[in-house]
C-alpha cells in the first residue's frame, strides 16, 4: 500500500500543450497498485470466465503499428492518417491476435494485453474487483518514491548504459535497432522494477487512467485525491509505449500525459489496476 503526499507534475522538459505542470503537492489516500500491466494470461482468464467481447472485436478491426506486420500485410493502398501513417487498420486484430488473424498470443502470455479500450477496462475491473488508477495515483506509483525524477529510476535514461524500459531505439519510424531487446511489447516483468516494485511504468504500453483528460488538469483538480470528473471527449493515458522516441513522443517520463477516446484500441494500449486493499499478483 502506498499513499501520502508527493510533488506531482513537472516544470521542465514537458509538453506545454499536454498540461504537465505546474508542479504541486498532492496527497493521496492509501491504495494498492499492480506491479505490472494486466497480461494476456490474466485477460484471458477474464474472457473465459465471462465471455466478454472487446470493442475491437465488435468493431471488426483495430490499429496495428506497421512495423509489426509482415511485408505482405503492409498494403500501401490502406487509408492512413496523414499525421501518423505508421498506423494501419487491420481487420480482425484484437487482443488474442494482436497483428490480425495470422498472429497469436500463445508465445506472449506474459506480455501486456493490448487492443484494449477504456470501456473494456471497466468490464475487467468490475469482474476482478479492481479499478483504474487516477492520474495522480499512477504518477505517485510510477515515481517509486523519488522526488521529481524524470524517470521511474532517476534522471538518466540509460544509467551506466543499461536499458531500463522498452521504447523505440534508432530512428522513428523507419529503423528500430532493438537495442533494448524488443520490437513490440516486452513481458510485463521485463526490466528492473522501480522503488515501489512496479515494472514498465515507462514504455511498453500506454496505460489507461480513470480521469477525463484536460490540459488544465493541475488547475482543475483538488490537491487531495484528485480525479478529473469533468466530462470530456478523451480519457487519460500514462507511461508511453514501445513506440515512444525522444524525437517524436518523449512521453515515457513519469510526468508525461496523453489521452484517447474511450473506445480507442491499438497494439500499444493496455492498462494496470488498483484497489484500496492489498493486491495479489496472479501472474
Amino acid at each position: 500500500m502506498i499513499g501520502g503526499t508527493f510533488l506531482m507534475g513537472t516544470a521542465d522538459r514537458g509538453f506545454v500543450e499536454d498540461g504537465e505542470g505546474p508542479v504541486r503537492p498532492v496527497t493521496l489516500s492509501p491504495f494498492a497498485i499492480a506491479c505490472h500491466a494486466v497480461s494476456n494470461l490474466q485477460f484471458g482468464d477474464f474472457v473465459r470466465a465471462t465471455g466478454y467481447t472487446t470493442e475491437a472485436e465488435r468493431f471488426g478491426w483495430s490499429f496495428v503499428f506497421e512495423g509489426l506486420l509482415p511485408e505482405e500485410k503492409r498494403d500501401v493502398r490502406t487509408t492512413r492518417a496523414a499525421e501518423t501513417p505508421w498506423w494501419l487498420p487491420v481487420l480482425h486484430a484484437y487482443w488474442a491476435q494482436p497483428e490480425g488473424p495470422s498472429s497469436s498470443i500463445l508465445d506472449r502470455l506474459d506480455h501486456p494485453v493490448v487492443h484494449i479500450s477504456w470501456n473494456d477496462t471497466q468490464a475487467y475491473c468490475e469482474w476482478s474487483g479492481t479499478r483504474l488508477p487516477s492520474e495522480a495515483e499512477w504518477e505517485m506509483a510510477a515515481r517509486g518514491g523519488l522526488d521529481q525524477a524524470t524517470y521511474p529510476w532517476g534522471n538518466e535514461l540509460q544509467p551506466d548504459g543499461d536499458h531500463r524500459c522498452n521504447i523505440w531505439q534508432g530512428t522513428f519510424p523507419d529503423c528500430n535497432t532493438r537495442d533494448d531487446g524488443y520490437l513490440g511489447t516486452a513481458p510485463v516483468h521485463a526490466f528492473a522494477p522501480n522503488g515501489y516494485g512496479l515494472h514498465n511504468v515507462a514504455g511498453n504500453v500506454w496505460e489507461w487512467c480513470a480521469d477525463y483528460f484536460s490540459p488544465s488538469y493541475h488547475r482543475l483538480t483538488t490537491e487531495r485525491d484528485p480525479l478529473n470528473r469533468e466530462p470530456a471527449p478523451n480519457r487519460s493515458m500514462r507511461g508511453g509505449s514501445f513506440l515512444c522516441h525522444e524525437s517524436y513522443c518523449n512521453r515515457y517520463r513519469v510526468a508525461a500525459r496523453s489521452s484517447n477516446t474511450p473506445d480507442s484500441a491499438s497494439s500499444n494500449i493496455g492498462f494496470r489496476v488498483v484497489r484500496t486493499e492489498p493486491l495479489r499478483d496472479p501472474a
